[in-house]
């Protein structure tokens, strides 16, 4: 018997963790196929609400905001982006095209694009969560920019004429705020956090076993 599970997976877009925790719980989903049926809805959060829109370089953000060295903020990107290949996923290094992600941006947009994308249907918003994922982290390419959202919807098959309307006007900024507002008054306040069924939270871009035993024992629990 499949047990259906709502999953409400609350990220950002500049989030490398949010990736980690993406590609791992869609592996563990993989592995419970059988028993599991996930309904998956993206949730906003904003790292850096107050960023301005040319954003800030990433090495200077990331020192002030922990108060780590640069020397521990390179050694993290390295964890990171060795273990975005360890599921899959490409974060560009430094030294490559694309970047390595030289800067860190406002994502309010974004997020507002994703809500609309979630009117069109679940499969859409999970495409263009993707594929924003990969403009930034694999392609170095400002998830704040207007240009690129529009062009990204595009490419995931939304219509881009209505994104670029969107983007130009306020459209679904209440409910991203309201959204957001939520999770926050819920006690979320780091990201990725995975809440299965509107009760059970994993916090964290987790290993793809803690995913599978943590789903496989609230499908049992029913």
């Amino acid at each position: 018997m499949t047990t259906p599970l709502k999953i409400d997976f609350v990220s950002d877009i500049s989030c490398p963790w949010c990736v980690i925790g993406l590609k791992a719980l869609d592996q563990a989903l993989a592995r419970v196929a059988g028993d599991v049926a996930a309904e998956l809805h993206f949730q906003p959060f904003e790292l850096n609400p107050q960023m301005s829109a040319e954003g800030q370089e990433i090495t200077e953000h990331i020192t002030q905001k922990y108060g780590i060295t640069p020397e521990q903020a390179d050694a993290n990107r390295e964890n990171i982006r060795v273990r975005g290949a360890q599921l899959g996923f490409k974060f560009s290094a430094a030294d490559e095209p694309g970047g390595g992600r030289h800067r860190i941006y406002n994502t309010f947009d974004a997020h507002r694009l994703l809500h609309w994308a979630e009117i069109a249907g679940a499969d859409q918003q999970r495409a263009l969560k993707e594929a924003l994922f990969a403009a930034y982290f694999t392609d170095g390419q400002s998830p704040a920019s207007h240009e690129v959202l529009a062009r990204v919807a595009g490419e995931v098959g939304l219509d881009a004429a209505r994104a670029r309307e969107i983007l130009a006007s306020n459209a679904y900024a209440d409910e991203v705020r309201e959204r957001a507002q939520f999770y926050l008054s819920q006690g979320i306040h780091s990201v990725p956090a995975v809440i299965i069924n509107d009760r059970h939270l994993i916090s964290g871009g987790q290993p793809v076993e803690v995913f599978e035993q943590a789903l496989r024992q609230i499908a049992a629990a029913g």
